[in-house]
């Protein structure tokens, strides 16, 4: 298994400049969420600098803090909670047992054990509830604040989300992805966003890649420069060493969906 530090994950900046990703068009209307924004904000260097998107297994991740899509009991699952589970060791259920559990829409930190990254944010997302979806967005939104909160409060600047809730769970990934970045973009813009460095949306199955596709333009918008053919080689250069997408789910066979 290839192990990423933050820094080789390409940006949101670099994604644009690779092609990756496109703007949204003029007259694009947000999704309505709960934290805004209502129409496409200006474009920022600095945040689209510190959000990226990236195709992985959540594991090979040298970040600080990686979150994980836990269940309430926080003891392991199936998907992507059972792979950090089983990558991390005994040592990350043992001191699983000790937090007797986590409320839906809240997070828990723990020490990482045998995992790259430092340590691991248990995010326990809700259920999807179609009949209360206003419920659903408004935990799914504390598990991404909170996470980020409890990564300032252990001074890690670097964090890389799973698609919390989009698995089993059944939360729609086009309903997911805005009220991800729309919380993400909140708490970057507010009193502690300098104290994150890089926040890493790692995508697994094809439904959350295009979702997040889709939408990071419209929370984080290219922007406008000239082109240079500096530029241009120091893309070309980063997406020559960037590993191949994994061809095989980190993830058991019998329970391959992630939460």
């Amino acid at each position: 298994m290839t192990v990423l530090k933050a820094a080789d994950i390409p940006s949101v900046s670099l994604l644009y400049k690779l092609h990756k990703l496109s703007a949204a068009p003029a007259d694009t209307k947000l999704v309505p969420t709960l934290l805004g924004p209502t129409e496409i904000p200006p474009p920022s260097k600095s945040l689209n600098d510190g959000v990226a998107v990236y195709r992985a297994d959540i594991t090979s991740l040298a970040v600080d803090a990686v979150v994980n899509a836990a269940n309430r009991s926080l003891l392991g699952g199936g998907g992507v909670d059972g792979a950090i589970h089983r990558a991390a060791g005994r040592g990350l259920y043992e001191e699983c047992k000790t937090l007797d559990g986590c409320k839906t829409g809240s997070a828990k930190i723990t020490n990482a054990y045998n995992l790259p990254c430092k340590r691991v944010i248990h995010a326990v997302g809700p259920v999807y509830d179609p009949l209360k979806h206003d419920l659903s967005e408004t935990l799914l939104v504390g598990c991404y604040t909170r996470s980020l909160e409890l990564a300032v409060e252990h001074q890690c600047r670097t964090i890389a989300f799973s698609a919390l809730s989009t698995g089993i769970y059944g939360y729609p990934s086009r309903e997911a992805a805005p009220a991800a970045l729309s919380a993400i973009r909140h708490f970057l813009t507010g009193k502690d966003g300098d104290k994150i460095d890089k926040v890493i949306l790692v995508t697994f199955e094809m439904k959350d890649v295009e979702a997040y596709t889709e939408f990071v333009p419209h929370y984080f918008p290219p922007v406008p420069e000239d082109s240079t053919a500096k530029l241009d080689a120091e893309a070309d250069a980063v997406a020559q060493e960037l590993p191949s997408v994994p061809t095989s789910d980190p993830v058991d066979p019998e329970e391959a969906d992630k939460r």
